[in-house]
């Protein structure tokens, strides 16, 4: 390999991938030997120069060709059919799983969607010393929120994934919906969804809102098996409320509605708190590391 202001990139990209020997075994199991080493030195000057624009790379990536090959290289690599998330990604996820978690105790994975930039990317994660790690993710080819359709396709990759392990599901307002609900017990996997104030549950013969329900702050409650809208055909669920106490003025705007059947509303809400750690792992796709506002 050629060197560049004195730099000997063979060495270094080996010096600066630090990645388990494992990792380093399934990247030569899948790419071929010139693959492997482009996909070395693009690790090392992401790492280097924490930049993903394409045409940067292009720029000091020390192949000693003209900067329109060295783009066009960066491209084919970067369509290659061995690079997606099942043969690269999900081999790291379950060596994490592996070494760090107890197969004994429940994963809490948190579905999510974000607008970035021109994109909808869709996540599936799990959350990890309050943090989020992706495990799955798809760019939904439209704007706005997802639906049923999308959910399914989103969370079904990762019951092989997970197939050793119980876990939690856990989202937002955009996937606290009675349908989704019914799939996820037909699967056997336990959640917390968060709905809307303005759903209806049923109440003796009349059906009521949640937001009539005098949830205040400071204030909670557990509803087992209701039915929540007018929909016949879903079944019954749980219904936890809950709404911080304020502290010095300061609190949360509104109390929380968690569509569930994890049985008791300490549990509900200690699993739904653990959704803070999607904040850290947005900041990182979005403004942070490799300075993505800049991605070509």
């Amino acid at each position: 390999m050629e060197k560049k202001d004195g730099v000997n990139f063979y060495k270094l990209s080996h010096l600066y991938t630090m990645l388990p020997p494992f990792y380093q075994n399934c990247f030569q199991r899948q790419l071929k030997k010139a693959e492997y080493l482009t996909r070395q030195i693009l690790v090392f000057l992401l790492q280097a120069h924490k930049q993903v624009s394409i045409e940067f790379l292009a720029t000091v990536m020390p192949y000693p060709i003209t900067f329109e090959s060295r783009r066009r290289a960066i491209q084919r690599f970067l369509k290659l059919p061995a690079l997606n998330i099942k043969k690269l990604w999900f081999p790291l996820i379950k060596y994490i799983l592996r070494t760090k978690f107890n197969k004994q105790k429940h994963l809490i994975v948190a579905i999510d969607r974000t607008p970035w930039r021109d994109r909808n990317i869709f996540f599936i994660s799990l959350i990890w010393q309050q943090r989020a790690l992706p495990l799955y993710w798809q760019i939904l080819p439209k704007k706005g929120c997802s639906n049923i359709g999308n959910q399914k396709k989103l969370i079904i990759p990762i019951f092989p994934l997970l197939k050793k392990y119980k876990f939690l599901l856990i989202g937002n307002s955009e996937f606290g919906s009675v349908k989704l609900a019914k799939w996820l017990s037909e699967k056997n996997v336990r959640f917390v969804l968060r709905i809307q104030k303005g759903r209806y549950i049923e109440e003796g013969e009349n059906f009521k809102r949640l937001s009539d329900l005098g949830l205040m702050p400071g204030t909670s409650f557990y509803l087992k098996d209701v039915q929540v809208t007018k929909q016949k055909g879903f079944g019954l669920f749980d219904i936890a409320g809950y709404w911080q106490r304020r502290y010095r003025g300061h609190g949360e705007d509104e109390g929380w509605y968690l569509l569930t059947n994890l049985g008791t509303l300490k549990e509900a809400v200690a699993t739904f708190k653990c959704r803070s750690g999607r904040e850290a792992m947005f900041k990182d796709c979005k403004t942070g590391g490799y300075n993505p506002i800049r991605f070509s």
